[in-house]
């Protein structure tokens, strides 16, 4: 066996290694986006709604976290979600008809 055999080995398994904890990283991520699918909906449902503005008239007392009433956050959230669902549903495509 030489040294560039070894070598080579080495850097499969390193690669191997990566490849495994960035899937198992994805796949947790995956099944909490699945499993917040629902409160998703709610939160972009409720961005606009009648209800949102009329909290958003509300006097809050100073504890109370508010960022939802702003346009930006729920906003930003929403575009964050859908760019990266497009860039999930593109790579995959990708990768699929590449065979990777």
């Amino acid at each position: 066996m030489s040294t560039d055999n070894v070598t080579r080995i080495n850097e499969m398994e390193a690669i191997l290694d990566e490849c495994r904890q960035s899937i198992d990283e994805l796949q947790e991520a995956l099944d909490k986006i699945e499993q917040l699918r629902g409160k998703i909906g709610r939160l972009f449902s409720y961005y606009g709604s009648a209800a949102w503005y009329e909290d958003r008239e509300l006097e809050l007392p100073p504890d109370v976290k508010a960022g939802v009433l702003s346009e930006d956050l729920v906003y930003d959230v929403i575009m964050d979600t859908r760019d990266a669902l497009f860039q999930m549903l593109e790579l995959g495509t990708d990768m699929l008809k590449n065979r990777i």
